[in-house]
């Protein structure tokens, strides 16, 4: 037994060494490399400041509108549903959310709304739709703010985010980023 206890007990001091304090020391240098320092890129228009990585409940017919989130867009409190696709309560929510969106976007099909605008992300918090998520958006955006679909349809363009090195990830758009570019309009 003592053969077993004593490589038992060195592991699990190593690992407490290990993953609490070299291990984090480490990803700490690593953040210290990305943009600000790993704490998030913020941005500041009018005055206020804005985290770009993290969603923001925009809901007026005037903004494009994100992923919706399971959280109520609070960063504190990330996190997803454990629901599964065939669950009665997850599926009643996602109808309400695509009643409420056609409701809103006149027009418009349930067939031609992308999923991520009536699915909320593992986290709730992902600042980022689809391309076919933000231009299915351009009619209602367009008729509240009282512009051209195109100038909408270019805004989105410049807005694109190509994936990273080309091939990681996907086509995608940030919401408070476009927002943000529109409040600029």
């Amino acid at each position: 037994m003592k053969q077993n206890i004593m490589p038992a007990i060195r592991l699990t001091l190593f690992c407490a060494v290990f993953f609490s304090g070299i291990y984090t020391m480490a990803i700490l240098g690593i953040a210290q490399l990305a943009p600000n320092q790993g704490k998030g890129v913020v941005v500041e228009q009018d005055g206020k400041k804005y985290h770009i990585n993290v969603a923001q409940g925009f809901t007026k017919p005037e903004y494009f509108w994100p992923r919706p989130s399971a959280v109520d867009y609070n960063a504190a409190g990330s996190g997803g549903s454990n629901k599964g696709p065939s669950n009665p309560e997850y599926l009643e929510l996602v109808q309400h959310r695509i009643d409420t969106f056609l409701l809103q976007n006149p027009g418009i099909k349930a067939s031609e709304i992308p999923s991520d605008l009536v699915t909320a992300s593992g986290s709730g918090l992902d600042p980022n739709i689809s391309i076919e998520g933000a231009k299915v958006q351009v009619k209602r955006v367009a008729a509240a703010r009282k512009l051209n679909e195109q100038q909408l349809l270019k805004l989105i363009e410049e807005n694109t985010e190509e994936p990273l090195l080309g091939t990681l990830g996907t086509t995608k758009i940030n919401v408070l980023k476009l927002n943000l570019a529109l409040d600029k309009l």
